[in-house]
């Protein structure tokens, strides 16, 4: 890609083949881009680039195997991994023995201080969906946690002191997905891998600081498909502990399993982290979204709306079952997903009517055996905890073995889902989308859409829904078909509200959010990620032109 960008800025560095394509935080990226941190992300991509390369491509080659056809199953060649009860993964570090409640969120410095002192165990610092990746988020987010792992993140706005209690949460970064390139920053004239800018950067400048302080660099790791993916991780992990002479199986990672692929090789991926592994998490938004995306081909595997999906149906019931017993069965954390609701401060009965959905969400995970639950809103926190406090005794849940839980491939892949498909839903679809995706061009990658604090997987599920409804000429509920001109009426009436719905959106980026959804369900089949169809606006707007134009035309 490197060869079709047409360079505004092109920053020298001391580090040969490295070069720096945007200065939009000058001072930020002179901390952080440093000679000896660009050295370690250099030897990171030259290592381990031509493996990612590969795996992408293995993706692309699986895609099209199942829209032949081809059935989701447990993987033959690891069948001795899931049969062999003897092999564990290492027990919890330190800091990571109680995981409750967990809070997530992006990386800027209110929203850290905030989250850190939360209450709540851990702070997941969120470099992947609820973050916009502008080059000043991705490089301000760094100085931010490396200041927060030096308790050196105090500061003062418009009066007001944001300084961290004596026992903050502990800290767990998520980089971004293997799928996306870091386009800003290239070595050998090619962009790097985002997950190795990501995890590279914030490991070697805190990785020895942590463990000084007695925890030490843990990861949440996304958006895998394959266990090859995950053993590709672990190689990282034990080249990065080796170039700075950190112990091995000093890192931890917590993989999200988020993908339909993946949940047929939990245990093939906690077996290639065992070292270095703290669990699986039940991504439930984005397994969602992965669910309708790989089976595409299947027009019997059509959803109705996004709000009937829940996490009781079939095939997610399935999933959260056969994740805790596989955790439990390896002596590692079985974390719960989500809960997108915040506070709504101006109307107490649906309030209270929106912490009740909280409370029974989080009880249906406790009982269930997960040892943690994620929240979106410090607020929250009381809620989840109370719950977790009052039915999980202990710091975790290990010894609930789920030994009653017999799981199938027919089950993972059961699309019996009871419901409609109505023009609300339509709507609402068309309406987070658009809200979402305008944000994120505008640098906001985290925000609240009728009381729920959305990020890029309900956008992601919204987008695919409507392709499906299209792609298969479904009706809604009162007998109407779904079609192309039908979507696209109701992506322009609804386009000039979006302003109400995420204030402070710029007209040119709603302008190309609405053609990027038109354009998406005229598609054979939706494009994989929208963060990466959007992310050459990201690139430009950081003083990159790019020669090239998405696929989609915008």
């Amino acid at each position: 890609m490197a060869d079709r960008l047409c360079r505004f800025i092109l920053p020298t560095t001391m580090v040969q083949g490295v070069k720096i394509l945007s200065n939009v935080a000058p001072k930020a990226q002179t901390e952080i881009l440093t000679e000896d941190a660009l050295t370690f992300l250099a030897a990171l991509h030259r290592t381990f680039e031509a493996t990612r390369q590969n795996l992408l491509v293995a993706r692309d080659v699986a895609q099209r195997r199942y829209d032949s056809g081809a059935p989701f199953d447990f993987p033959v060649e690891t069948t001795h991994i899931r049969a062999d009860l003897a092999w564990h993964c290492v027990p919890p570090a330190p800091g990571l023995e109680d995981r409750r409640v967990e809070i997530t969120g992006p990386t800027d410095r209110k929203m850290v201080i905030n989250a850190l002192n939360s209450g709540a165990k851990t702070f997941m610092a969120d470099f992947e969906d609820s973050n916009s990746p502008t080059f000043a988020n991705m490089i301000n987010g760094q100085v931010n946690l490396r200041d927060a792992v030096r308790r050196q993140i105090d500061f003062e706005i418009n009066g007001k002191v944001y300084k961290l209690v004596e026992k903050p949460a502990v800290l767990i970064v998520r980089p971004r997905g293997w799928h996306l390139d870091e386009t800003r920053l290239t070595v050998d004239n090619t962009p790097v891998s985002a997950s190795i800018f990501d995890f590279a950067l914030y490991f070697f400048h805190n990785a020895h600081e942590l463990v000084k302080s007695g925890h030490g660099p843990y990861f949440y790791l996304p958006k895998m498909e394959h266990y090859l993916e995950a053993r590709l991780w672990n190689d990282i992990f034990l080249f990065s502990q080796s170039y700075i002479g950190l112990p091995h199986n000093t890192i931890r990672g917590t993989v999200l399993i988020e993908t339909l692929p993946a949940a047929f090789q939990m245990e093939e991926i906690l077996f290639e982290l065992r070292n270095h592994s703290s669990g699986l998490n039940c991504g439930r938004w984005d397994y969602i979204f992965s669910a309708i995306k790989k089976r595409r081909a299947d027009r019997g595997s059509v959803f109705p709306d996004r709000k009937d999906v829940t996490m009781t149906v079939p095939f997610m019931d399935a999933y959260v079952r056969l994740l805790i017993q596989t955790c439990h069965r390896r002596k590692v954390a079985a974390m719960g997903g989500m809960s997108a609701q915040i506070p709504i401060k101006d109307d107490p009965k649906a309030n209270e009517t929106a912490m009740e959905k909280v409370r029974a969400d989080k009880l249906r995970e406790v009982t269930a055996g997960h040892d943690g639950t994620w929240i979106a809103h410090p607020l929250i926190h009381a809620i989840a905890r109370r719950v977790f406090d009052e039915n999980m005794l202990g710091p975790n849940q290990y010894h609930v073995r789920r030994e009653d839980v017999r799981v199938s491939a027919a089950d993972l892949t059961n699309t019996n889902v009871p419901g409609k498909i109505t023009e609300q839903g339509i709507r609402s679809n068309v309406s987070v989308a658009l809200a979402y995706s305008t944000a994120w061009l505008n640098g906001n990658g985290c925000i609240p859409v009728n009381h729920l604090m959305e990020d890029a997987a309900t956008a992601e599920i919204a987008r695919v829904q409507l392709w499906q409804w299209v792609k298969y000429a479904v009706r809604m509920d009162n007998g109407e078909p779904i079609t192309v001109s039908f979507v696209d009426r109701v992506i322009d009436e609804l386009a000039p509200t979006i302003k109400s719905v995420a204030p402070g959106i710029k007209e040119d980026h709603l302008k190309i959010t609405t053609n990027y959804l038109k354009s998406q369900i005229r598609q054979q089949w939706p494009s994989d990620f929208l963060t990466s169809d959007l992310m050459p606006f990201l690139t430009m707007a950081d003083g990159i032109e790019l020669k090239w134009q998405p696929s989609t035309k915008l």
